[in-house]
Protein backbone atom coordinates (compact mmCIF):
# COMPACT_ATOMS: atom_id res chain seq x y z
CA UNK A 1 0.00 0.00 0.00
CA UNK A 2 1.40 3.43 -1.02
CA UNK A 3 0.06 6.81 -0.18
CA UNK A 4 0.05 9.73 -2.63
CA UNK A 5 -1.31 13.04 -3.14
CA UNK A 6 -2.72 14.93 -6.06
CA UNK A 7 -1.63 18.20 -6.50
CA UNK A 8 -3.19 21.06 -8.31
CA UNK A 9 -1.02 23.22 -10.56
CA UNK A 10 -0.38 25.89 -8.21
CA UNK A 11 0.80 23.66 -5.28
CA UNK A 12 2.54 21.47 -7.37
CA UNK A 13 4.60 24.65 -9.21
CA UNK A 14 4.98 26.45 -5.85
CA UNK A 15 6.17 22.83 -3.78
CA UNK A 16 8.40 21.45 -5.78
CA UNK A 17 9.77 18.75 -3.32
CA UNK A 18 7.53 16.35 -1.53
CA UNK A 19 6.58 18.01 1.72
CA UNK A 20 5.84 16.50 5.37
CA UNK A 21 1.80 15.40 5.91
CA UNK A 22 1.70 17.67 7.84
CA UNK A 23 2.44 21.23 5.78
CA UNK A 24 -0.54 19.73 3.84
CA UNK A 25 -2.64 19.72 7.16
CA UNK A 26 -1.96 23.24 7.42
CA UNK A 27 -2.61 23.88 4.32
CA UNK A 28 -6.41 21.89 4.13
CA UNK A 29 -6.85 24.22 7.64
CA UNK A 30 -5.72 27.42 6.61
CA UNK A 31 -7.25 27.79 2.35
CA UNK A 32 -10.56 25.59 3.94
CA UNK A 33 -10.63 28.62 6.67
CA UNK A 34 -10.13 31.38 4.01
CA UNK A 35 -12.57 29.83 1.54
CA UNK A 36 -15.89 29.88 4.09
CA UNK A 37 -14.64 33.27 5.76
CA UNK A 38 -14.95 34.27 1.94
CA UNK A 39 -18.24 32.65 1.81
CA UNK A 40 -19.64 34.73 5.14
CA UNK A 41 -17.86 37.71 3.69
CA UNK A 42 -20.06 38.24 0.94
CA UNK A 43 -23.17 37.08 2.80
CA UNK A 44 -22.83 39.90 4.99
CA UNK A 45 -23.41 42.98 3.28
CA UNK A 46 -27.37 42.56 3.14
CA UNK A 47 -27.89 43.20 6.76
CA UNK A 48 -25.28 46.20 6.90
CA UNK A 49 -26.93 47.66 3.94
CA UNK A 50 -30.49 47.47 5.03
CA UNK A 51 -30.28 50.66 7.22
CA UNK A 52 -29.40 52.28 4.23
CA UNK A 53 -31.85 50.99 2.15
CA UNK A 54 -34.67 52.06 4.78
CA UNK A 55 -33.25 54.57 6.83
CA UNK A 56 -34.77 57.37 9.61
CA UNK A 57 -34.99 60.70 7.21
CA UNK A 58 -35.44 62.73 9.92
CA UNK A 59 -32.23 63.96 9.65
CA UNK A 60 -32.44 65.46 6.38
CA UNK A 61 -36.26 66.77 7.18
CA UNK A 62 -35.31 69.35 10.14
CA UNK A 63 -32.81 71.35 8.21
CA UNK A 64 -35.20 71.91 5.13
CA UNK A 65 -37.84 72.66 8.07
CA UNK A 66 -35.75 75.55 9.21
CA UNK A 67 -34.77 76.64 5.44
CA UNK A 68 -38.57 76.75 4.53
CA UNK A 69 -39.53 78.32 7.66
CA UNK A 70 -37.56 81.35 7.24
CA UNK A 71 -39.04 81.74 3.45
CA UNK A 72 -42.66 81.48 3.65
CA UNK A 73 -45.45 79.06 3.58
CA UNK A 74 -45.36 77.89 0.15
CA UNK A 75 -42.24 74.92 0.91
CA UNK A 76 -43.75 73.37 4.33
CA UNK A 77 -43.92 70.40 2.05
CA UNK A 78 -40.36 70.14 1.28
CA UNK A 79 -38.89 67.69 4.37
CA UNK A 80 -41.88 64.92 3.80
CA UNK A 81 -40.47 65.63 -0.02
CA UNK A 82 -37.29 65.02 0.97
CA UNK A 83 -37.83 62.27 3.25
CA UNK A 84 -39.47 60.43 0.48
CA UNK A 85 -37.70 60.69 -2.42
CA UNK A 86 -33.73 61.43 -1.23
CA UNK A 87 -33.73 59.69 1.75
CA UNK A 88 -34.67 55.85 1.19
CA UNK A 89 -33.82 53.64 -1.72
CA UNK A 90 -37.02 52.62 -3.94
CA UNK A 91 -38.59 50.45 -3.48
CA UNK A 92 -37.74 49.89 0.20
CA UNK A 93 -39.27 53.51 1.07
CA UNK A 94 -42.82 52.65 1.94
CA UNK A 95 -44.09 51.82 5.33
CA UNK A 96 -44.14 47.89 4.84
CA UNK A 97 -39.98 48.29 3.97
CA UNK A 98 -39.57 45.29 7.06
CA UNK A 99 -41.55 42.90 4.72
CA UNK A 100 -39.44 43.87 1.31
CA UNK A 101 -36.38 43.50 3.34
CA UNK A 102 -37.54 40.29 4.91
CA UNK A 103 -38.88 39.05 1.11
CA UNK A 104 -35.09 39.22 0.29
CA UNK A 105 -33.90 37.36 3.13
CA UNK A 106 -36.91 34.87 2.77
CA UNK A 107 -35.96 34.27 -1.08
CA UNK A 108 -32.43 33.84 -0.45
CA UNK A 109 -33.05 31.72 2.70
CA UNK A 110 -35.80 29.47 0.87
CA UNK A 111 -33.16 29.04 -2.17
CA UNK A 112 -30.07 27.96 0.37
CA UNK A 113 -32.37 25.27 2.10
CA UNK A 114 -33.94 23.39 -0.97
CA UNK A 115 -30.23 23.76 -2.60
CA UNK A 116 -28.22 22.41 0.20
CA UNK A 117 -30.00 18.66 0.14
CA UNK A 118 -28.95 18.71 -3.67
CA UNK A 119 -25.63 20.28 -2.75
CA UNK A 120 -24.37 16.98 -0.86
CA UNK A 121 -25.92 14.57 -3.24
CA UNK A 122 -24.09 16.24 -6.36
CA UNK A 123 -21.05 17.31 -4.27
CA UNK A 124 -20.36 13.77 -3.49
CA UNK A 125 -20.27 12.89 -7.04
CA UNK A 126 -17.68 15.78 -8.38
CA UNK A 127 -14.48 16.52 -7.56
CA UNK A 128 -14.54 19.19 -4.73
CA UNK A 129 -12.07 21.50 -6.03
CA UNK A 130 -14.07 21.97 -9.02
CA UNK A 131 -17.55 21.83 -7.50
CA UNK A 132 -16.49 24.82 -4.96
CA UNK A 133 -14.46 26.46 -7.45
CA UNK A 134 -17.52 27.24 -9.62
CA UNK A 135 -19.94 28.33 -6.10
CA UNK A 136 -17.57 30.38 -5.56
CA UNK A 137 -17.39 32.05 -8.98
CA UNK A 138 -20.88 31.91 -9.33
CA UNK A 139 -21.16 33.62 -5.71
CA UNK A 140 -18.92 36.25 -6.98
CA UNK A 141 -20.91 37.10 -10.15
CA UNK A 142 -24.49 37.39 -8.12
CA UNK A 143 -22.88 38.98 -5.04
CA UNK A 144 -21.17 41.97 -7.90
CA UNK A 145 -24.81 41.92 -9.26
CA UNK A 146 -26.85 43.02 -6.49
CA UNK A 147 -23.91 45.84 -6.11
CA UNK A 148 -24.52 46.71 -9.85
CA UNK A 149 -28.39 47.74 -8.84
CA UNK A 150 -27.13 51.29 -7.65
CA UNK A 151 -24.90 51.46 -10.12
CA UNK A 152 -27.53 51.44 -12.96
CA UNK A 153 -30.33 52.88 -10.64
CA UNK A 154 -32.40 50.00 -10.51
CA UNK A 155 -35.38 50.08 -8.08
CA UNK A 156 -37.03 46.75 -8.42
CA UNK A 157 -38.02 44.18 -6.17
CA UNK A 158 -37.74 41.70 -8.80
CA UNK A 159 -34.17 42.24 -9.84
CA UNK A 160 -33.16 42.03 -5.99
CA UNK A 161 -35.17 38.91 -5.16
CA UNK A 162 -33.95 37.22 -8.16
CA UNK A 163 -30.02 38.15 -7.52
CA UNK A 164 -30.92 36.51 -3.96
CA UNK A 165 -32.42 33.34 -5.14
CA UNK A 166 -29.66 32.47 -7.43
CA UNK A 167 -26.85 33.43 -4.73
CA UNK A 168 -28.93 30.92 -2.28
CA UNK A 169 -28.63 28.38 -4.76
CA UNK A 170 -24.83 28.77 -5.75
CA UNK A 171 -23.88 29.45 -1.75
CA UNK A 172 -24.86 25.82 -1.00
CA UNK A 173 -21.59 24.08 -3.02
CA UNK A 174 -19.39 25.86 -0.10
CA UNK A 175 -20.79 24.33 3.13
CA UNK A 176 -20.73 20.43 2.20
CA UNK A 177 -17.25 20.86 0.51
CA UNK A 178 -15.66 22.45 3.10
CA UNK A 179 -16.61 19.97 5.40
CA UNK A 180 -15.57 16.98 3.37
CA UNK A 181 -12.28 18.33 2.93
CA UNK A 182 -11.44 19.19 6.43
CA UNK A 183 -12.42 15.97 7.96
CA UNK A 184 -10.96 14.31 4.83
CA UNK A 185 -7.66 15.32 6.86
CA UNK A 186 -8.33 15.46 10.51
CA UNK A 187 -9.27 12.56 12.31
CA UNK A 188 -11.92 11.95 15.51
CA UNK A 189 -8.83 13.30 18.00
CA UNK A 190 -9.33 16.56 19.36
CA UNK A 191 -12.30 17.08 16.77
CA UNK A 192 -14.45 19.69 18.31
CA UNK A 193 -11.04 21.57 19.35
CA UNK A 194 -9.69 21.62 16.09
CA UNK A 195 -13.52 22.01 14.75
CA UNK A 196 -14.41 25.04 16.74
CA UNK A 197 -10.77 27.01 15.89
CA UNK A 198 -11.51 26.40 12.08
CA UNK A 199 -15.42 27.57 12.42
CA UNK A 200 -14.77 30.82 13.77
CA UNK A 201 -14.55 31.34 9.75
CA UNK A 202 -17.61 32.30 9.79
CA UNK A 203 -17.56 34.84 12.64
CA UNK A 204 -14.10 35.96 11.17
CA UNK A 205 -16.57 36.30 7.62
CA UNK A 206 -18.83 38.49 9.00
CA UNK A 207 -16.64 40.90 10.47
CA UNK A 208 -14.79 41.01 7.48
CA UNK A 209 -17.79 41.77 5.47
CA UNK A 210 -19.64 44.27 8.07
CA UNK A 211 -15.85 46.10 8.07
CA UNK A 212 -16.16 46.34 4.10
CA UNK A 213 -19.67 47.12 3.81
CA UNK A 214 -20.03 49.66 6.26
CA UNK A 215 -16.86 51.43 4.66
CA UNK A 216 -18.69 52.10 1.81
CA UNK A 217 -22.59 51.98 2.93
CA UNK A 218 -22.98 55.53 3.45
CA UNK A 219 -21.31 56.65 0.21
CA UNK A 220 -21.85 53.63 -2.44
CA UNK A 221 -23.86 50.80 -0.73
CA UNK A 222 -22.94 49.06 -4.40
CA UNK A 223 -19.40 48.84 -3.46
CA UNK A 224 -20.19 47.10 0.07
CA UNK A 225 -21.77 44.36 -2.38
CA UNK A 226 -19.37 43.90 -5.23
CA UNK A 227 -16.03 44.52 -3.14
CA UNK A 228 -17.19 41.19 -1.61
CA UNK A 229 -18.27 39.57 -4.81
CA UNK A 230 -14.37 40.47 -6.03
CA UNK A 231 -13.28 39.17 -3.09
CA UNK A 232 -15.09 35.77 -3.20
CA UNK A 233 -14.71 35.27 -6.57
CA UNK A 234 -10.81 35.65 -6.17
CA UNK A 235 -10.89 32.52 -3.81
CA UNK A 236 -12.76 30.48 -5.83
CA UNK A 237 -9.83 31.18 -8.43
CA UNK A 238 -7.51 30.20 -5.39
CA UNK A 239 -9.37 27.05 -4.63
CA UNK A 240 -9.06 25.98 -7.76
CA UNK A 241 -5.01 26.19 -7.75
CA UNK A 242 -4.25 25.36 -4.27
CA UNK A 243 -7.28 23.23 -2.38
CA UNK A 244 -5.90 19.66 -1.89
CA UNK A 245 -9.14 17.63 -1.18
CA UNK A 246 -7.98 14.16 0.53
CA UNK A 247 -5.44 11.55 0.91
CA UNK A 248 -5.58 9.17 -1.68
CA UNK A 249 -4.49 5.51 -0.61
CA UNK A 250 -3.23 2.96 -3.78
CA UNK A 251 -4.16 -0.39 -3.64
CA UNK A 252 -4.36 -3.29 -5.38
CA UNK A 253 -6.62 -3.22 -8.28
CA UNK A 254 -8.41 -6.36 -7.07
CA UNK A 255 -8.74 -4.64 -3.54
CA UNK A 256 -11.00 -1.75 -4.89
CA UNK A 257 -13.49 -4.30 -6.37
CA UNK A 258 -15.76 -4.04 -4.03
CA UNK A 259 -14.81 -0.32 -3.17
CA UNK A 260 -18.11 2.17 -3.96
CA UNK A 261 -20.52 -0.61 -3.84
CA UNK A 262 -23.83 0.33 -2.07
CA UNK A 263 -23.57 4.31 -2.77
CA UNK A 264 -26.40 4.72 -3.27
CA UNK A 265 -28.13 2.69 -0.51
CA UNK A 266 -25.76 5.16 2.18
CA UNK A 267 -28.16 8.32 1.70
CA UNK A 268 -31.26 6.89 2.28
CA UNK A 269 -29.62 5.56 5.42
CA UNK A 270 -28.10 8.72 7.07
CA UNK A 271 -31.50 9.10 9.07
CA UNK A 272 -31.73 5.72 10.47
CA UNK A 273 -28.74 5.73 13.26
CA UNK A 274 -29.12 7.52 16.41
CA UNK A 275 -27.99 11.22 16.69
CA UNK A 276 -29.09 12.80 12.86
CA UNK A 277 -32.44 13.77 13.51
CA UNK A 278 -32.27 15.40 17.11
CA UNK A 279 -28.68 16.80 16.26
CA UNK A 280 -31.01 17.91 12.35
CA UNK A 281 -33.87 19.41 13.76
CA UNK A 282 -32.50 20.95 17.19
CA UNK A 283 -29.93 23.12 14.26
CA UNK A 284 -33.31 23.49 12.86
CA UNK A 285 -33.91 26.05 15.72
CA UNK A 286 -30.80 27.00 16.56
CA UNK A 287 -29.64 28.48 13.31
CA UNK A 288 -32.56 30.47 13.38
CA UNK A 289 -31.27 32.42 16.47
CA UNK A 290 -27.86 32.74 14.97
CA UNK A 291 -29.31 33.70 11.26
CA UNK A 292 -31.72 36.21 13.36
CA UNK A 293 -28.63 37.78 14.42
CA UNK A 294 -26.63 37.57 11.16
CA UNK A 295 -29.23 39.68 8.96
CA UNK A 296 -30.66 41.96 11.29
CA UNK A 297 -28.75 42.67 14.35
CA UNK A 298 -27.00 45.50 12.39
CA UNK A 299 -30.52 47.22 11.63
CA UNK A 300 -31.75 46.66 15.34
CA UNK A 301 -29.17 48.44 16.46
CA UNK A 302 -29.78 51.35 14.64
CA UNK A 303 -33.17 51.40 15.48
CA UNK A 304 -32.37 50.53 19.25
CA UNK A 305 -29.28 52.62 20.03
CA UNK A 306 -29.86 55.21 17.38
CA UNK A 307 -26.50 55.33 15.60
CA UNK A 308 -25.89 55.52 12.07
CA UNK A 309 -25.27 52.05 9.35
CA UNK A 310 -21.24 52.04 9.35
CA UNK A 311 -20.92 52.79 13.65
CA UNK A 312 -24.33 50.18 13.62
CA UNK A 313 -21.88 47.50 11.60
CA UNK A 314 -18.94 47.98 13.54
CA UNK A 315 -20.48 47.44 17.10
CA UNK A 316 -22.39 44.16 15.49
CA UNK A 317 -18.97 42.46 14.99
CA UNK A 318 -18.62 42.29 18.63
CA UNK A 319 -21.57 39.56 18.22
CA UNK A 320 -19.35 37.61 15.94
CA UNK A 321 -15.59 37.93 18.49
CA UNK A 322 -18.09 36.29 21.07
CA UNK A 323 -19.27 33.77 18.23
CA UNK A 324 -15.59 32.73 18.01
CA UNK A 325 -15.02 32.44 21.37
CA UNK A 326 -17.61 30.44 22.26
CA UNK A 327 -17.24 28.22 19.35
CA UNK A 328 -14.21 27.52 20.50
CA UNK A 329 -15.23 26.99 24.22
CA UNK A 330 -17.60 24.70 22.77
CA UNK A 331 -14.98 22.49 20.73
CA UNK A 332 -12.67 22.14 23.72
CA UNK A 333 -15.35 21.29 26.24
CA UNK A 334 -17.00 18.51 24.09
CA UNK A 335 -13.94 17.01 23.42
CA UNK A 336 -13.00 16.96 27.22
CA UNK A 337 -16.09 15.88 28.33
CA UNK A 338 -17.05 13.54 25.47
CA UNK A 339 -20.54 14.97 25.79
CA UNK A 340 -21.37 16.84 22.41
CA UNK A 341 -25.26 17.20 22.81
CA UNK A 342 -24.79 17.82 26.63
CA UNK A 343 -22.14 20.61 26.04
CA UNK A 344 -24.85 22.06 22.94
CA UNK A 345 -27.64 21.80 25.51
CA UNK A 346 -26.20 23.85 28.47
CA UNK A 347 -25.02 26.55 26.43
CA UNK A 348 -28.49 26.64 24.83
CA UNK A 349 -30.08 27.07 28.23
CA UNK A 350 -28.15 29.96 29.07
CA UNK A 351 -28.69 31.46 25.66
CA UNK A 352 -32.23 32.27 25.87
CA UNK A 353 -32.54 34.14 29.23
CA UNK A 354 -29.38 35.97 28.01
CA UNK A 355 -31.14 36.97 24.72
CA UNK A 356 -33.88 38.73 27.01
CA UNK A 357 -31.17 40.38 29.11
CA UNK A 358 -29.89 41.93 25.60
CA UNK A 359 -33.18 42.81 24.54
CA UNK A 360 -33.84 44.84 28.08
CA UNK A 361 -29.70 46.46 28.19
CA UNK A 362 -29.86 47.75 24.63
CA UNK A 363 -31.30 50.47 25.45
CA UNK A 364 -29.22 51.50 28.39
CA UNK A 365 -26.04 52.83 26.92
CA UNK A 366 -23.18 51.70 24.92
CA UNK A 367 -21.45 49.68 27.75
CA UNK A 368 -24.06 47.58 28.48
CA UNK A 369 -24.82 46.66 24.79
CA UNK A 370 -21.20 45.60 23.94
CA UNK A 371 -20.96 43.15 27.28
CA UNK A 372 -24.26 41.34 25.88
CA UNK A 373 -23.37 40.82 22.74
CA UNK A 374 -20.24 39.68 23.08
CA UNK A 375 -21.71 37.15 25.66
CA UNK A 376 -25.10 36.51 23.57
CA UNK A 377 -22.41 35.82 20.63
CA UNK A 378 -20.56 33.02 22.56
CA UNK A 379 -23.76 31.38 23.47
CA UNK A 380 -26.03 31.44 20.64
CA UNK A 381 -23.05 30.75 18.32
CA UNK A 382 -21.25 27.85 20.11
CA UNK A 383 -24.01 24.96 19.82
CA UNK A 384 -24.38 26.32 15.73
CA UNK A 385 -21.11 25.97 15.54
CA UNK A 386 -20.48 22.51 17.57
CA UNK A 387 -23.18 21.29 15.72
CA UNK A 388 -22.35 22.04 11.99
CA UNK A 389 -18.85 21.07 12.76
CA UNK A 390 -17.66 18.23 14.82
CA UNK A 391 -21.05 16.66 15.04
CA UNK A 392 -21.50 16.06 11.43
CA UNK A 393 -18.22 15.32 10.86
CA UNK A 394 -18.29 12.43 13.52
CA UNK A 395 -22.05 11.51 12.32
CA UNK A 396 -20.55 11.80 8.40
CA UNK A 397 -17.89 8.87 9.68
CA UNK A 398 -20.39 6.82 11.50
CA UNK A 399 -19.34 2.94 11.43
CA UNK A 400 -22.74 2.33 9.94
CA UNK A 401 -21.36 3.82 6.71
CA UNK A 402 -18.38 1.61 6.55
CA UNK A 403 -15.68 3.94 5.51
CA UNK A 404 -17.48 5.72 2.70
CA UNK A 405 -16.27 8.77 2.76
CA UNK A 406 -18.55 10.32 0.31
CA UNK A 407 -21.34 9.56 2.73
CA UNK A 408 -20.08 12.89 4.89
CA UNK A 409 -20.82 15.29 2.09
CA UNK A 410 -24.33 13.92 2.08
CA UNK A 411 -24.70 14.10 6.16
CA UNK A 412 -23.16 17.37 6.31
CA UNK A 413 -25.33 18.37 3.47
CA UNK A 414 -28.49 17.37 5.39
CA UNK A 415 -28.43 18.78 8.78
CA UNK A 416 -27.36 22.30 7.47
CA UNK A 417 -30.36 22.04 5.06
CA UNK A 418 -32.80 20.78 7.92
CA UNK A 419 -31.27 24.12 10.08
CA UNK A 420 -31.91 25.96 6.85
CA UNK A 421 -35.67 25.07 6.37
CA UNK A 422 -37.39 27.25 9.33
CA UNK A 423 -35.27 30.35 8.66
CA UNK A 424 -38.06 31.40 6.39
CA UNK A 425 -39.78 32.34 9.27
CA UNK A 426 -37.48 35.17 9.48
CA UNK A 427 -40.29 37.10 7.54
CA UNK A 428 -42.82 36.95 9.48
CA UNK A 429 -40.45 37.49 12.65
CA UNK A 430 -39.23 40.90 11.86
CA UNK A 431 -42.85 41.96 10.59
CA UNK A 432 -43.81 42.85 14.03
CA UNK A 433 -42.30 44.48 17.14
CA UNK A 434 -38.61 43.72 17.98
CA UNK A 435 -40.19 42.94 21.61
CA UNK A 436 -42.06 39.62 19.62
CA UNK A 437 -38.17 38.77 17.56
CA UNK A 438 -36.75 38.29 20.99
CA UNK A 439 -39.48 36.63 22.54
CA UNK A 440 -39.91 33.72 19.63
CA UNK A 441 -35.75 33.84 19.59
CA UNK A 442 -35.76 32.69 22.92
CA UNK A 443 -38.52 30.29 22.42
CA UNK A 444 -36.44 28.82 19.85
CA UNK A 445 -33.50 28.25 21.63
CA UNK A 446 -35.79 26.84 24.37
CA UNK A 447 -37.35 23.81 21.49
CA UNK A 448 -34.05 23.50 20.32
CA UNK A 449 -32.75 22.12 23.71
CA UNK A 450 -35.74 20.10 24.02
CA UNK A 451 -34.44 18.39 20.73
CA UNK A 452 -31.34 16.83 22.55
CA UNK A 453 -32.75 15.75 25.80
CA UNK A 454 -32.52 12.46 24.72
CA UNK A 455 -29.01 12.79 23.71
CA UNK A 456 -28.23 14.02 26.73
CA UNK A 457 -29.71 11.53 28.99
CA UNK A 458 -28.09 9.05 27.06
CA UNK A 459 -24.33 10.76 27.30
CA UNK A 460 -24.99 11.02 31.01
CA UNK A 461 -25.95 7.76 32.07
CA UNK A 462 -23.32 6.11 29.30
CA UNK A 463 -20.62 4.27 31.58
CA UNK A 464 -17.84 5.61 28.90
CA UNK A 465 -17.38 9.06 27.66
CA UNK A 466 -16.46 9.60 23.97
CA UNK A 467 -16.54 12.42 21.56
CA UNK A 468 -18.51 10.44 19.38
CA UNK A 469 -20.68 8.38 21.93
CA UNK A 470 -24.06 9.88 21.12
CA UNK A 471 -23.73 8.50 17.35
CA UNK A 472 -22.30 5.47 18.01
Amino acid sequence: MKLYITLPGGVFYCLCFVCPLCRYKALAFILTFLLYTSFHLSRKPISIVKSELHKNCSSVGEPATVVSSSRNSQHAPLPSLLSDLDCSWKPFDKSNYKQLLGAMDYSFLCAYAVGMYLSGIIGERLPIRLYLTVGMLGSGIFTCLFGLGYIYNIHSLGFYVSVQVANGLVQTTGWPSVVTCISNWFGKGRRGLIMGLWNSHTSVGNILGSLIAGYWVSSNWGLSFIVPGLIIGAMGLICFLFLIERKHIETHPLLNRGKGRGTNSYASSVFVFQGVIEFSLSLLFAKLVSYTFLFWLPLYITKAAHLDAKKAGDLSTLFDVGGIVGGILAGLISDKLGKRATTCAVMLLLAAPTLHGFSMISELGLGPTIGMLLVCGGLVNGPYALITTAVSADLGTHKSLKGNARALSTVTAIIDGTGSVDLNLLLFLVSGGWDQVFYMLMTADFLALLLLLRLVMKELTSSKSRPNSTVE
